[in-house]
């Protein structure tokens, strides 16, 4: 059986995941007003992920992280450049050039049932080919006007059935999809 591929990721209202210039600086002061111990559902998801597939870019912001948030996961890093991995996350992190379907096939030969996508060129990957099973979009009220896109061009559409939305007291949407599946006829 085949993991479950999921994203979870916040955009700007108009839709991106981070200004032209890779910077999340307006995510970061939007956080600025969430509640304490107001998470939006992150650690409850990141509960249930077995690992973790993410770009470069992605990886390499998430290093100035501190501390790192996927200790006790198994984080997949897809580049095509290669990437160093701090000696530190050498146990936890592996580089991969593989195709989405590739990799999908091989974590799920490891043991991998749900597996967290994150980035914006390894969502589109993934969505690309047909791998995406769940999204969880949370907007965020602001309005970039140019940045790194979440979604980009698909060879076909993805029918995808809304499972809910929730509209957080602080003016976050998050909004809940799972792929369509074709009905038997």
């Amino acid at each position: 059986m085949s993991a479950t591929a999921s994203v979870f990721i916040a955009t700007s209202l108009d839709g991106f995941i981070a200004r032209v210039d890779g910077s999340i600086d307006w995510l970061l002061q939007a956080q600025a007003t969430v509640p304490p111990g107001e998470d939006c559902g992150y650690q409850a998801f990141m509960n249930t992920v077995d690992g973790l597939v993410m770009g470069r870019k992605t990886f390499e912001q998430a290093l100035d992280f501190d501390p790192w948030p996927y200790t006790g996961k198994q984080v997949v890093v897809l580049s095509r450049q290669g990437v160093a991995v701090p000696a530190a996350l050498c146990d936890s992190v592996s580089v991969s050039a593989e195709a989405p379907a590739d990799l999908l096939a091989r974590l799920s030969a490891a043991g991998a049932r749900r597996l967290y996508i994150d980035g914006g060129q390894t969502i589109q990957g993934f969505l690309r080919a047909g791998l995406i099973d769940e999204l969880i979009i949370t907007v965020i009220p602001v309005l970039l006007g140019a940045g790194r896109p979440l979604f980009g061009p698909l060879d076909a559409d993805v029918a995808l059935t809304h499972v809910e939305t929730r509209a957080y007291p602080f003016g976050f949407v998050q909004s809940h999809y799972r792929r369509a599946r074709p009905s038997a006829a």
